[in-house]
Formats: structure tokens, sequence, C-alpha cells
């Protein structure tokens, strides 16, 4: 019996690794468009009873997907309807349906699309002017303004509008002006193309030496709208390196401009001046009207006027916002925090009640405003084994638990979340304290994150490695709690997390980075395969970030801030006189490092609590602010 066991045994184990290795061949067939292998393969494994059978269905239907009936794809829809396979393949679909303009068959089976693919929704529109929508105008005027970086078949639709009037050369210059100041060339080039009498070369040549353009060129030599399009643009790439030569040229040209142009230009003059902490910022934003301000300005009118202590003036420019802008939480606070330096507490209170309700760090901003920083974490629901079962029964899930297995965590993950799309509260914590169990950080952290009335917090803000990072963290003498912040907002745990400039493992440890703290500690047998490694990952992170906090004079906004955009940028913001530190963070001028360090100190806070180290208010960590006086050479 013990024999027939092992054989048996050693049979389902050559099973599963057949099954295995016959779904990658799958793979790499579909890959390859190697249609007879992977026909094959199909026929092979259809009546096995695997999770994964679908896959090799899938790809073997998209490579036919030009020249199957209409009947075979909605059958592989009908039978597959719950995953994500199914959406994909009714984008695909749609998409063929799209280029043969087979609109009858499009429009009846979009009716049942939900996904949200740019390329379809340029197909819809374009359907549906052949159908005669008299409200697709608007729509797709709308989508020629929002939308950037469109996929190529929305050209044909921008065609359609061009030559029935409703794109008019007015709005090709409003998005020619948009997308440059946008820095999205490619879609200018788009644009450049639809405009009449206007030089792609001259662009081009703008485009490779904008300086050269602004100093060569006198604006009394203007001939077209387009040649000063190019010098604004020009001008403003000039303004990023070589600021007062660009203020001083604007002053000489300006007039030679029309209203909108010069308004522009005062407008990217007064951004560029608060993002600089220049104190003549606020005197710029004065020459321009309320209708010549977008988003961006507002922001930085705002910012400016806090940097400045006119709190009259926050709370005068934030009810010029747009209401959709208004009610975001950022300005729902610094609104109360201007009533409140006015005495008007009541209005405060109204806003800051509602704001400390919400996660995240505008509402432990509030809670520290009202005086109401809690002592404890909020209850939390946990879990059974019995909801956390029916999570790991789901048939996604067991697809995205197989693929993991096989080392294809894109495709786990894309499972995962169309699995759980709809889950409510209860099921999003049971399926992140499976991932948890399963050690996907991440994941857990990801899927906790998107409960909105029960929360878990101590599944979104695991602490994984903890003697590893509470050995490090004392041997550097940093708060356990911020190198866990910290390490949530860079990699959640991932320890083969690689950015797209090449920080590496748990802390994201830049490769020269990790070169220059291993000689500096003496780590002599370091490479740079070990900085995916746990220990030497966190060894690198924590002493870099007692590296930058001994910079910052012990400020951790600061250190948090040079730990993300480098002591050299954090020094080009640094303060004259004392600032509030949450002032100052408000006022970092790139929008990654600004949200990253609110990010650090929100998952700090939540990290003190669960840990049981130091706690205090967000507030009272981030401080009062002054110059760090580091010498770069340190």
């Amino acid at each position: 019996m013990v024999l027939i066991a092992n054989l048996l045994c050693a049979h389902c184990a050559f099973a599963s690794n057949q099954a295995d290795q016959d779904f990658l061949d799958a793979q790499r067939a579909y890959q390859s468009k190697d249609l007879k292998k992977l026909e094959a393969i199909f026929i092979k494994n259809q009546n096995n009873k695997n999770v994964l059978n679908i896959y090799p269905e899938y790809w073997l239907l998209l490579l036919k997907l030009g020249s199957v009936d209409s009947s075979q794809v909605q059958n592989f829809i009908n039978t597959y309807s719950d995953s994500r396979l199914a959406d994909r393949v009714m984008t695909d679909w749609l998409k063929i349906l799209g280029k043969k303009q087979d609109w009858n068959t499009f429009s009846e089976v979009i009716k049942n699309y939900k996904g949200n693919d740019a390329g379809v929704s340029c197909y819809a529109l374009q359907g549906r002017f052949y159908q005669n929508d008299p409200l697709v105008f608007k729509e797709a005027k709308d989508y020629w303004i929002e939308s950037f970086d469109y996929p190529s078949n929305c050209e044909a639709v921008f065609d359609l509008m061009q030559n029935l009037k409703v794109l008019t050369e007015d709005d090709l210059w409003k998005r020619l002006r948009l997308t440059m100041d946008q820095q999205q060339i490619n879609q200018a080039r788009l644009v450049i193309k639809r405009l009449p009498n206007v030089s792609a070369d001259l662009f081009e040549a703008v485009l490779k030496d904008p300086q050269k353009y602004v100093l060569n060129r006198s604006a009394s030599v203007f001939q077209t709208k387009f040649e000063r399009e190019l010098y604004l643009y020009a001008l403003n790439r000039l303004l990023r390196i070589r600021p007062e030569a660009a203020k001083q040229i604007w002053g000489q040209v300006s007039t030679k401009f029309a209203d909108d142009e010069i308004a522009f230009m005062w407008r990217n003059l007064a951004v560029f001046a608060a993002r600089n902490h220049d104190p003549l910022a606020l005197s710029i934003f004065s020459n321009i009207k309320n209708n010549e301000m977008d988003k961006e300005a507002f922001a930085w009118k705002v910012r400016a006027a806090m940097w400045a202590q006119d709190w009259n003036l926050v709370s005068t420019t934030i009810s010029q916002m747009s209401l959709d802008q208004q009610a975001e939480g950022v300005w729902r606070y610094w609104r109360a925090r201007a009533y409140k330096a006015n005495n008007d507490i009541p209005k405060a209170n109204q806003l800051l009640i509602t704001l400390a309700k919400e996660n995240g760090y505008y509402g432990l901003l509030a809670m520290d405003e009202l005086g109401d920083v809690l002592q404890t974490m909020p209850s939390a629901y946990v879990p059974n084994n019995v909801e956390i079962e029916q999570v790991q029964s789901h048939e996604g899930i067991q697809r995205a638990i197989e693929l993991q297995r096989l080392g294809l965590k894109w495709e786990s993950r894309a499972e995962w979340t169309w699995a759980t799309k709809n889950y409510d509260d209860k099921q999003l914590l049971a399926a992140a304290e499976f991932a948890l169990r399963q050690s996907w950080y991440d994941l857990a952290i990801n899927t906790a994150e998107r409960t909105k009335s029960i929360h878990n917090y101590a599944l979104r803000f695991p602490a994984p490695y903890r003697e590893t990072v509470t050995n490090f963290s004392q041997m550097q003498g940093v708060d356990e709690a911020w190198v866990y912040g910290l390490t949530r907002q860079e990699s959640r745990f991932n320890q083969n997390a690689k950015s797209g400039v090449g920080a590496a493992g748990l802390m994201q440890v830049m490769p020269a980075t990790a070169t220059w703290i291993a000689k500096r500690i003496k780590l002599g047998d370091y490479r740079y395969e070990k900085i995916h490694q746990l220990e030497t990952n966190v060894q690198l992170g924590t002493y870099y970030l007692r590296y930058t906090l001994d910079m910052m004079n012990g400020q951790i906004p600061l250190a948090t801030a040079a730990y993300n955009a480098g002591p050299g940028r954090v020094k080009s913001w640094s303060v004259d006189k004392p600032l509030e530190g949450a002032i100052y963070v408000e006022n970092i001028p790139l929008l990654e490092t600004r949200a990253y360090v609110q990010k650090v100190m929100a998952n700090t806070y939540f990290y003190s609590r669960l840990l049981g180290t130091k706690v205090q208010g967000i507030k009272q960590s981030l401080g009062v602010v002054s110059h760090p006086n580091f010498r770069m050479n340190e």
C-alpha cells in the first residue's frame, strides 16, 4: 500500500510538472505566433481540470481573432464572462470591428463592454459619428482637449472633427500650447500636422536648442502665430535653466505678443516664482486675472500665500478655485487653517471634522488641529477562516496563485485585481489577509487600502522582517516606524522591486549610492547582486537614512525629501527663516517628492501606533523647519 501511494504521488507530481511545462510552452508558442504548436497543446489539455486552461484557449483565439466567426468570440466571452480574459478578448474584438468599420456589430458588442481602453473609446466615437449621434460632438471635443497620449486610431476621429469644422483652428492652437507646455512632444507633432502653413522643421530646430532660438531671435521679426508660440515654448525652457535671463528678455519683448499669449507667459512666470519660493511670486500673480488662471496656477498662488503667511489671501484664492478643486482634501485643510488663523473657529472646525474622518495625510493633519489625536488604533475587522477560504476558492484567485507559482507575477496581479474588483470591504480584508499569509505584502497592502467603511490597519501597514528592520534601525539610531513608513512607500516590501531609474530592493537604494555606502561602512564583500538581499539592503538603506537625517540637522521632513530627491535638491529648497513643517512640505516644488514626504509621514504615524513606538501627531512630527546648513562634500 505504501508503494502504491508513493507511485501515485510520483504520478501526480509528474502530471503537475507536465501541465506546467505545457502551459509555458503554450505561452511561448503564442508569443512566437506558432499557431500549429499552440493548437496541439490546447487540444492535448482541453479536458484537463486546470484553472490555467483558459489561457491556451485565449491565446489561440487572439491569434485567430481577425478571421474567426463572431459566434466563436461570443461563445468564449459567454463561457468565461467573469474572467479578465473575456474582457481582453472583447477589447481586441472591438478594435478589429472598429478597424473594419463594422459599426452595426460594434454598437451591439460595446453594450456589454465594461473596460476602459482608449483605442476602443476612439472607435466608439467614430462609430457614433457615422450613426449620426448628435451628442458625440461634445464628447469628442472633450476627448481632444483632455486626452494627451491617445492611440493612433484616434486620429481618424480628429480627422472627422476637423473636416466637419467641429475642431477649429483655435482648438488646434490651444492644444499645441498645452502639449508643448506639458512636454508632450509627440502629441505636439501631431497637432502641427493639422495646422496650415507651419514649419515642422522649425519646430524640430527649436526643440533641439530652445535657448538658441530665444537668444538669436528678435520678437520684432515674428511673422506668424506659430513663431510666437515657439518663442513662448523656448522662453519657458530657458526659464528653467537661466531664469533671470528669461525674465529680462520677457520684459523686453512682451508687448509684441497677443493678450492670451501675454497672460500665458505671466502665468508660467508666477508658477515658476512660487515653486522657487521667490518673494516676488505674489506680485507676479497679481498681474493675472482669475479667468486666466488654471488649476496649477491657483494651487501655487495658495502655496505662495501660505509661505508668506498671508492667510486672507489663502482663503480668498481657494474660494476662487473651481468647486471640484475646492473639494480636494488639500484645499479643504488649508482653507480651514486660514479660517483658524483669522479666529473663525466654527467654519474651521466644520471643515476639519469631516476631513478628520478620512484616511491619509490631510485627515491626520485635521485630527491634529482638532486636538483629537487617537491614543489607540481604530477597531479593526478581522476576517475569519471561512471568509478567507471563500476568497481562496474563487477561480480568479486560484489562477493568480498558480501564475504566481510559475513566476508570472504581472499576470498573477492582473488576475487578482480582476477577481477582487467587485469585492465589498469584508471580502477585500479577507483577500488581503490571504495575500499576507502568502507573504505577498504589496498585494495585501493594495487590497486592504481599497476598503471604504470597514478597515484593518494591520493589513494596510504590515511589518515584515521585523528583526532585521529593528536591528539596523537601532544600529543607526533612527525611528523604526519611520523606516517602515519609508520602506512601505518605496517598495511595499517587495525585495525584488526595481524603479525606472535603477533604485533596487526593499528600501530602493540606487546602485551608485549602495557602492558608496558599502565603502564607507567597509562592507568588504559587497557586490551589486547583493542589493536585493534583505539584510544588505536594509543595512544600506538605514545607513543612508541616518546620513540624510544628519545632513538635515535631524529634521525628518527634510531627510525624507532628501532620501527621495537627493540632498542637493533639498538644499536648493531651504528656508531663510523657521517655517512650520506642514507649510514647508506643501511648498516642495516637485509633485513626486511632495506626495512622497506626505505619504511617508502618514505611514510613519500609523506604524508608530501599530508598533507601539514613540507616538505623536503628524503636525508635531513635521515640526518647524529651518535651514539645515549642511555641506555637500560631507
